[in-house]
């Protein structure tokens, strides 16, 4: 059975840093196409960054390019995502989600995800 479980949400001030790891079980994932997503309160979720399967591709939205890093560790079987400079904007729950399929073509579109985590959720204050 495919799984998904996150950790290291928290509580942070605006321009702090926290990492995100989402841990991996039940498959390989040697072309699919891994996605944290944003869910602030009351709003839709929102993908911030991809990365295919085997590291060598990863994806960011506009808004945290050069911030946010995403890194595949096919040992650990883990998907982490690096988050520096956070902005209070950028509170919300955040989720790791597989669409089971190959490649990460328009990989920003939550209703193609087809295992999600639990999801962490992320403070950020001003």
């Amino acid at each position: 059975q495919v799984q998904l479980l996150e950790s290291g949400g928290g509580s942070v001030r605006a321009g702090g840093s926290l990492r995100l790891s989402c841990v991996t079980s039940g498959y390989t994932y040697s072309t699919n196409c891994i996605v944290w997503f944003r869910q602030a309160s009351g709003k839709e979720r929102d993908g911030v960054a991809a990365v295919r399967g085997g590291g060598d591709e990863t994806f960011y939205a506009d808004s945290v390019e050069g911030r946010f890093t995403i890194s595949l560790d096919n040992r650990k079987n883990t998907v982490d995502l690096q988050m520096n400079s956070l902005n209070a904007e950028e509170s919300g729950m955040y989720s790791c989600a597989d669409r089971q399929t190959s490649g990460c073509f328009e990989w920003g579109r939550a209703n193609d995800m087809v295992v999600w985590g639990k999801g962490t959720l992320v403070t950020v204050s001003d």
